[in-house]
């Protein structure tokens, strides 16, 4: 069963947090070991509309004028963008991108930023946030999934059937925290206690993209890490 945020605030911060939530929008600040804290993301199973990017971005953008070198942790529990007729015709593709350059930002400016997915994590909300951020980690508990395995049948003309047969053996077309562990997406599972395991994970930052690393090592993404090289050998 997955957490509420403020379940998960508690455990993380105690109840002395500044984080609240604006409808499926949560931010504010917290405090670990002496240290703040700003605090982002998503709940409700929110569907990522234009407001909703721009007011992340907003967040992080502030924190990084404002307070230089400050963490930034992103909370997420997103059903994806919102898939509306009105959210196309205004850009949501442009306001996406902002959070995700908003983010990128902040990690060359030397922030560092972790992600969480401690509810679920479904496509564009989840790729413009914790995966661009310097490592996602995530609950258990959690779900994610970057398509649907009906969803990327209609899209790659596949048989549903074929695509559950592959998704056995292959991680990519898989959904579940697990497999995105074993592809690198998802940096590691947080069990036992939530604040240690922050405290943990902040420590472990870096600014090294690490992912196609660790999707080789695990079995996941085999190829990814040394095309990667290839090309930057050759550059």
């Amino acid at each position: 069963m997955s957490m509420s945020w403020q379940t998960l605030a508690g455990r993380l911060f105690g109840p002395q947090h500044a984080i609240t939530a604006e409808g499926d929008f949560l931010s504010g600040t917290a405090c670990l070991d002496g240290r703040i804290i700003t605090v982002l993301g998503t709940t409700g199973h929110a569907e990522v509309g234009l407001e909703l990017a721009l007011a992340q971005a907003r967040v992080v953008l502030d924190t990084v004028a404002r307070h230089p070198g400050r963490p930034l942790l992103l909370l997420i529990d997103t059903q994806g963008q919102r898939l509306r007729r009105r959210e196309e015709l205004l850009g949501l593709n442009r306001a996406m991108a902002h959070l995700g350059k908003a983010i990128d930002l902040a990690r060359r400016q030397g922030h560092a930023v972790l992600g969480l997915v401690y509810d679920q994590a479904l496509s564009g909300g989840f790729i413009t946030s914790g995966l661009i951020a310097d490592a996602c980690d995530a609950l258990p508990e959690a779900e994610i999934y970057v398509m649907r395995l009906p969803a990327m049948a209609r899209i790659t003309k596949l048989p549903e059937s074929t695509l559950r047969e592959l998704s056995q053996n292959n991680p990519v077309f898989a959904p579940g925290v697990v497999n995105y562990l074993r592809m690198g997406g998802v940096r590691r599972l947080w069990e036992g206690d939530p604040a240690e395991a922050l405290r943990q994970a902040l420590a472990d930052l870096t600014p090294q993209d690490e992912r196609a690393r660790d999707g080789a090592s695990r079995g996941g993404r085999r190829l990814a890490a040394d095309i990667i090289q290839r090309v930057l050998d050759a550059a």
